[in-house]
């Protein structure tokens, strides 16, 4: 995306949505750099929190994983030590913020409703109405071993049970009636058969807002029907018009308006006094993210073999990749030969090692450039309708976010594209969502 000019401020329909997201994984954070914090330590997550409160953005996000990332039969060196579980942290959070929406990712495979439900619900009422839940999947098997259940769902039934996970914690949220009294709640379906009494009274924002990342169609479909923001990926704008309007385009069958739903990218931000400066930061950043070991293991996820032996500064493997035949594993396999394929003519065409194709192919870096250039990228990808706005992802932590919020947002709100206070209290109101249907009936 870098690169593009606008030609200056124009009057400006409506505002762009910020927020933040607070990475779980070191795949697009410099953990090892000088001024980078434990991704454990509370004073990371306020500093960060802070800095989204003080840009006036809409929520601030907390990945999650359930388990730490397997390689080899083992946790890989390279994932992060220490993954708090992220409801905790943001519970915290409601404490030293005022306004932020705070988003917990959980996985809609490997938890249960009622419980889950009750704890989005009491984040909702300590923090005011600002939780959010970010619904995510797995089919992986090495999860799985971390649970009662002790093994993994087809892929093709993950998304059926997250429909069905998030339409049952609705009914429990939408219980109680509007003067605060419970009633009987009853589900009966393929997943979860329960019945009983909600223990949580109706949250000040109804329901917390529900957050849903996936590009695939089981995925369109699911944020469609489901979702009240959507996490695309980062790309061009020609790429996030086509992503825009094919998932604006599936809400009408769901009896949905395009007002329902919120598209907002995950993107990457960095800045320079120049064109240059910028160029040269984020050449310098992708070479901190990827070192030697890291090439390595971004090839063998890719050709399921250990290449542990390779020389990172040697060329490419000339073999094919295998398939991968655990329960849960990578089951598109023709999808990793022609991928490996075009990574091999890439590093041929351009004389590339095993280390510079990897930074050459994983850049995450989407907007590079001034802060004036940067500000009028963003504003063209909203006024296009390639977004409704983004989720930055910083690459260093905590302090990844302050250049952006104390140069970038300022441009915003003189193009009129971005807020210059908060005009409400809750998560929905700063997203413009509707207030959700239901008015405490029990089904």
């Amino acid at each position: 995306m870098s690169g593009h000019r606008s030609q200056g401020p124009r009057p400006f329909g409506r505002h762009c949505h910020l927020a933040a997201y607070f990475p779980g994984a070191d795949t697009t954070t410099v953990w090892t750099g000088p001024d980078a914090k434990s991704p454990i330590e509370f004073s990371s997550f306020e500093h960060l929190a802070r800095t989204a409160e003080r840009g006036l953005f809409d929520f601030f996000l907390l990945a999650e994983g359930p388990r730490p990332r397997a390689h080899q039969g083992g946790v890989h060196d390279l994932d992060v030590a220490g993954r708090p579980e992220p409801l905790t942290v943001l519970n915290a959070l409601a404490a030293v913020t005022e306004r932020l929406g705070l988003a917990a990712t959980a996985d809609a495979t490997f938890n249960e409703p009622f419980e889950l439900a009750r704890r989005l619900a009491t984040l909702d009422h300590l923090s005011g109405g600002r939780a959010a839940w970010h619904v995510v999947t797995s089919s992986d098997d090495r999860t799985g071993e971390d649970f009662r259940r002790g093994d993994y769902l087809d892929r093709a039934d993950r998304y059926p049970r997250a429909a069905e996970f998030v339409a049952t914690a609705r009914r429990l949220w939408d219980s109680w009636t509007p003067d605060e009294a419970p009633r009987p709640f009853a589900h009966r379906g393929r997943h979860f058969d329960i019945a009983g009494e909600f223990t949580v009274p109706r949250s000040p924002q109804g329901h917390p807002v529900v957050i849903q990342a996936g590009d695939s169609r089981e995925g369109r479909e699911f944020a469609a029907a489901t979702a009240d923001v959507v996490l695309a990926r980062p790309g061009t704008l020609e790429a996030g018009r086509a992503f825009y309007a094919d998932v604006k385009g599936r809400l009408a069958k769901y009896g949905r308006s395009a007002g329902d739903l919120r598209i907002m990218p995950g993107v990457t931000v960095v800045l320079g006094d120049t064109a240059a400066e910028a160029q040269e930061r984020a050449a310098t950043t992708r070479r901190q993210l990827v070192s030697p070991q890291r090439a390595l293991l971004v090839l063998e996820r890719l050709w399921g073999v250990d290449l542990s032996a390779w020389d990172p500064d040697g060329p490419l493997p000339a073999f094919d990749p295998v398939a991968d035949p655990r329960p849960g594993g990578r089951a598109r396999h023709g999808d990793a030969v022609a991928t490996a394929g075009k990574l091999r003519a890439l590093s041929r065409e351009k004389g590339l090692s095993i280390r510079q194709t990897v930074i050459e192919t994983s850049a995450r870096q989407s907007f590079v450039g001034t802060p004036e250039a940067v500000a009028a990228e963003l504003t063209e990808f909203v006024r296009e309708d390639a977004a409704d706005g983004f989720v930055l992802v910083p690459q260093l932590t905590p302090d990844g976010l302050d250049e952006f919020v104390d140069r970038v947002v300022p441009l915003l709100q003189e193009r009129g594209a971005f807020r210059t206070e908060y005009e409400g209290h809750t998560l929905r109101s700063h997203l413009g969502l509707p207030a959700p249907a239901g008015d405490g009936q029990a089904v």
